[in-house]
């Protein structure tokens, strides 16, 4: 059964995700911040501001207007950037059916309170006892336009949402894994686009493969602790939503947050930095949470704090490299140690 699909941010991943959805013959609306952008979208069958070599399938028609866009639909993918993501789904709440599917595709976290993408679903929706869901993985958007084999994951406590989003996405270079630790996944993409800025940034220092293993295994390590600490169970990280979107955004100059450490790792401070990528890091917004949220609850997560050093309080690149060695944790897995 073919579905009325919208998805909501013509970015470069709501580009694909709409194009994907589409090409499998659901009727998908995209919508766009502006009229032009819709116009152009429409009648060039191709969306020129990111993705302009990828012809886009007839079954999409975009617009900026909300209430067109998501009137009657039965799943709804929202990939806007995190800093409006609360006031789309405010703003989708009168003209959504009850009881519909909405999934984020956002890898981001709230500030104050601390809360993620399903959260605020969760509490602006529940009138309409929407069933959530979270899309997250190594889905670099310019690879999934260019038809290269990719995977990401669907989790929600809702089997019929996963089967659902199974059946619109799927397909020959798409494959679609279920999760039920919703918590687990989010927190997994929007944390590990911290851990690709410090990569990018580890990058230009030249380190060496040697230290970007220890780094991305570091890395891990930080990622699983926050997720413990917040609720989440840390052996989600070791799939492809955890590990898996961590090496690909942690080693592909594709990744906006590995560009923007690059430049970082350049000597450029940070409003240069996000000028030279052009684009929406995400890594940034969740690095101001989650220190707040570990410094509240102790989470030790020393390459965090080096990154956060770096970009407010001035210190030099070099310094990521020198609190790493020095930092007094020896244990590796201190998940297998828990009598220490």
């Amino acid at each position: 059964m073919k579905n009325k699909v919208a998805v909501l941010g013509g970015g470069s991943f709501g580009t694909v995700l709409a194009n994907i959805a589409a090409s499998n013959g659901n009727e998908v609306t995209l919508w766009v911040r502006d009229a032009e952008q819709a116009l152009r979208i429409n009648s060039e069958g191709a969306n020129a501001t990111y993705h302009p070599e990828l012809k886009l399938s007839s079954n999409i028609t975009a617009s900026e207007d909300l209430n067109e866009v998501v009137s009657n639909a039965q799943t709804i993918f929202i990939a806007t950037p995190s800093i409006i993501f609360e006031t789309i789904v405010k703003r989708i709440e009168p003209l959504i059916d009850n009881g519909i599917n909405v999934i984020s595709c956002t890898k981001g976290i709230r500030h104050d309170p601390f809360k993620t993408m399903t959260d605020i679903i969760s509490d602006n929706l529940s009138s309409k006892k929407v069933k959530i869901g979270v899309l997250s993985g190594p889905n670099l958007a310019r690879e999934i336009a260019d038809n290269k084999i990719a995977g990401t994951v669907v989790a929600s406590s809702d089997k019929p949402l996963i089967d659902s989003t199974k059946q619109i996405l799927s397909s020959n270079t798409f494959k679609i894994y279920s999760s039920s630790d919703v918590n687990g996944i989010e927190l997994a993409g929007a944390l590990k686009n911290i851990y690709a800025i410090i990569c990018g940034l580890a990058s230009s220092l030249e380190v060496g493969e040697n230290a970007n293993g220890l780094i991305l295994t570091r890395s891990m390590a930080e990622m699983s602790r926050f997720a413990v600490a917040k609720g989440a169970n840390p052996i989600t990280f070791l799939g492809l939503a955890g590990m898996g979107d961590l090496l690909a955004t942690c080693t592909s100059t594709l990744s906006r947050n590995f560009q923007l450490g690059a430049f970082l790792g350049k000597g450029l401070n940070l409003n240069d930095s996000k000028n030279e990528v052009g684009q929406v890091a995400e890594g940034i917004r969740t690095l101001e949470v989650a220190h707040e949220e570990a410094a509240k609850y102790g989470i030790n997560m020393p390459l965090m704090e080096s990154l956060y050093n770096i970009i407010y309080k001035n210190s030099k690149p070099e310094s990521l490299l020198d609190d790493l060695i020095n930092h007094p944790h020896e244990i590796d897995v201190e998940f297998t140690h828990r009598g220490n």
